[in-house]
């Protein structure tokens, strides 16, 4: 996109967020977002989402829901967005469920059963594929399938575990260890899937972010020709993004820190980092080299060895791009120093 200044200087790997002199709404047709810890946080809009998406979808950008989450239907969310004032249809909403049962289906004939263990959202999915969901692991499945439910207990984790051991077929919805609530972070489907790895051993076909089946799913829901995935979590939004090949937006109201953004491995760096949402509707500044160190609004940030140094003045997000910049370009791409606090505390984050 030319309207945008790219970090990238070598293949795919980036060395410093990218600026773009637009909006983000208006240079990419579609945001990929992700719900939790992006839009919400449990039942709760996070500040600023339903301002800031609202103008983004005034202004021309598609808004399409992308979620890991399986335990609810397409409706159930789109409802929920309605509801905190993002009037959203089902059709808007891209589930981890959805990527999931298509994967099933063809792996497996028309109509088979699936151990279904998760939520509404996973049963729904499968059924829309053609395949019959059932409860236990003598129910003769195809397949078995993991999905997160808030619900779910032990007796249901029992029947994964006995049909795994049987040898019948293994997916997950996705491997998110944790998931944020209102309160803070909760175990996710991830560390639900452990537990059957830990009776039956094995891994699971995973679906979801940042695996490929994902990306492919939203991208046929959605049509986009210029998508902007957004997200809070650096192993699955941005993972998921930089394995499609689309630029990603990070904002830091989830999981994702900045000491962690600055240790990231290539994989796991965004193109834009912003504080939330409202990084939609404004340009991104460019970071450029400044020497031995690299220079974003009023700070410069340089690192020598293990020891960064920082100094200017401005907005903290631009101090953290400069610092980025520095810690992605040294030698061992995106190490996090002993210092990278002091670093943080000096720009005021």
């Amino acid at each position: 996109m030319n309207e945008q200044v790219r970090g990238r200087s070598e293949g795919s790997v980036r060395r410093r967020p990218d600026g773009c002199r637009s909006a983000l709404s208006e240079a990419y047709d579609t945001a990929l977002l992700d719900l939790d810890g992006v839009v919400y946080a449990g039942g709760q809009a996070i500040a600023h989402a339903v301002e800031s998406l609202t103008a983004a979808r005034g202004g021309g950008m598609h808004l399409a829901y992308v979620t890991n989450n399986a335990a609810r239907t397409p409706l159930t969310v789109a409802d929920q967005l309605t509801g905190l004032g993002l009037p959203t249809g089902p059709d808007d909403v891209i589930t981890s469920a959805q990527a999931v049962a298509r994967l099933i289906s063809e792996q497996v004939p028309a109509g088979a059963r699936v151990l279904a263990v998760g939520g509404e959202g996973l049963v729904v999915a499968l059924r829309e594929r053609g395949l019959q969901p059932v409860f236990s692991a003598d129910d003769d499945p195809a397949a078995v399938v993991q999905g997160f439910d808030p619900t779910l207990d032990w007796g249901r984790l029992a029947e994964a575990a006995y049909a795994v051991q049987r040898g019948v077929p293994w997916f997950a919805s996705n491997t998110d260890l944790t998931i944020p609530r209102e309160r803070g972070i909760a175990p996710g489907n991830g560390a639900l899937v452990e537990v059957v790895r830990t009776a039956a051993g094995g891994a699971p076909q995973v679906a979801g972010k940042p695996r490929p089946p994902m990306h492919r799913e939203t991208v046929l829901r959605t049509g986009a020709q210029r998508p902007l995935v957004v997200g809070d979590r650096l192993d699955t939004d941005i993972e998921g993004a930089y394995h499609g090949e689309v630029d990603a937006l990070l904002v830091l109201t989830g999981v994702a820190t900045a000491a962690e953004l600055l240790a990231a491995p290539p994989q796991h760096r965004p193109a834009y980092v912003d504080a939330d949402l409202r990084g939609l509707l404004v340009p991104q500044p460019g970071v450029t080299e400044d020497g031995d160190g690299f220079r974003c609004g009023g700070w410069r940030a340089a690192l020598a060895g293990d020891t960064f140094t920082v100094a200017g003045e401005g907005a903290p997000l631009d101090g953290l791009r400069a610092l980025c910049a520095a810690a992605w370009t040294a030698a061992g791409n995106g190490r996090c120093t002993a210092d990278a606090g002091k670093a943080l505390a000096r720009i005021g984050m």
